[in-house]
């Protein structure tokens, strides 16, 4: 999948929400709503071909400021329910927030050209997914709570999608597909913490920002734990909990107060800064590589550990935090022939 696809996603998004920035000039941080559109490519890092992890796209929400998860009253009553009895979230000193997700993720091996099963690779797989997500905050510790349910398998559309734009970029179209993982429904549940370590330096202006993080997820399409964090240095730093990749928990870019440069005078509303992240994960099940869990499929051994190394740069233009990421992500599994670079673009929009 080439350029030239998230281009016109990213014009597109770009069209759609411009329009209402100056609709969106005297609002507050507390009754702003954020949207993110994320896109993750190998052809935006090093490698400008597709093997491993080759595309991943996300569209998020995350609400304004919410006293009460019963506010959201499209929310099916079991729903709050349950969200009444979870620790944390409900903590009447913290400010709190709902996201929900769509996303795609693509996987396929390294030699696209062969038709048979290449047993030394991973599978060509494809997930399709939903992600309701609960966050808890004050100014130091953001807390998120998220479900996600969806599809691995041919009903994906992972195959149909990634036939389409190699179709449309004239370039070699994935062979080994009826390879794939089998349909499978996925449901997952994810638990992240992210605090604010250290910042240095004023709203306003040159500064410095520390941001750990530590999760967990359980689940028949992952589970494990991670941990990591990120550093941030640049001119009107945003003032929210960082930039991650496409992943549960990750929906941190809406601003926190109104400090956020993207709250400022409307001439004033720039900021530019670079960031160094890295997360370690501990592996104990991942579908991609295990393969299905009630059927018999392809499958590799995993390593049981995998790093992520991320260097990239963010602007703060008006209402849009806009950020570019290379990603350097170590072996998944035990015959990969080699690590994997890949990019990572996110556009999010404050409204």
């Amino acid at each position: 999948m080439k350029i030239k696809y998230a281009v016109v996603l990213i014009c597109t998004f770009l069209i759609l929400f411009f329009s209402q920035a100056a609709w969106a000039s005297n609002q507050i941080a507390g009754s702003s709503d954020t949207l993110t559109l994320s896109l993750e490519n190998d052809a935006f890092g090093f490698d400008n071909k597709d093997r491993h992890y080759t595309h991943g796209t996300k569209i998020s929400w995350l609400s304004r400021n919410l006293s009460n998860y019963r506010e959201i009253e499209w929310l099916p009553g079991f729903f709050h329910t349950a969200i009444d009895r979870l620790p944390v979230i409900h903590d009447a000193n913290r400010l709190r927030t709902l996201s929900l997700s769509l996303g795609q993720s693509v996987y396929t091996p390294e030699d696209r050209a062969r038709t048979d099963l290449i047993f030394n690779d991973r599978p060509y797989a494809g997930v399709l997914y939903m992600g309701l997500g609960l966050h808890s905050r004050n100014s130091r510790f953001m807390d998120s709570i998220e479900l996600v349910a969806g599809l691995v398998g041919r009903h994906s559309y992972a195959q149909d999608i990634q036939k389409v734009v190699h179709e449309w970029t004239d370039t070699l179209i994935p062979q080994g597909w009826e390879h794939q993982l089998h349909d499978e429904p996925i449901v997952n549940l994810y638990i992240e913490r992210k605090w604010k370590a250290k910042r240095l330096g004023h709203a306003e202006g040159l500064g410095f920002d520390a941001i750990p993080h530590a999760g967990l997820a359980v689940g028949n399409a992952y589970t494990g734990i991670n941990v990591g964090g990120q550093m941030r240095f640049g001119w009107n730093l945003p003032n929210d909990f960082g930039t991650y990749l496409i992943r549960p928990g990750s929906d941190a870019n809406a601003p926190a107060e109104d400090t956020d440069p993207r709250f400022f005078q409307p001439r004033h509303r720039f900021g530019i800064h670079g960031f160094l992240a890295l997360d370690g994960r501990a592996v104990a099940r991942d579908i991609l590589l295990d393969g299905n869990t009630f059927r018999k499929s392809h499958s590799v051994n995993k390593e049981p550990f995998v790093a992520d190394c991320i260097g990239g740069v963010g602007l703060i233009i008006h209402r849009f935090k806009i950020t570019y990421a290379l990603v350097y992500r170590t072996k998944e599994f035990k015959t990969q022939s080699k690590e994997q670079y890949f990019g990572s673009i996110s556009i999010s929009y404050t409204f």
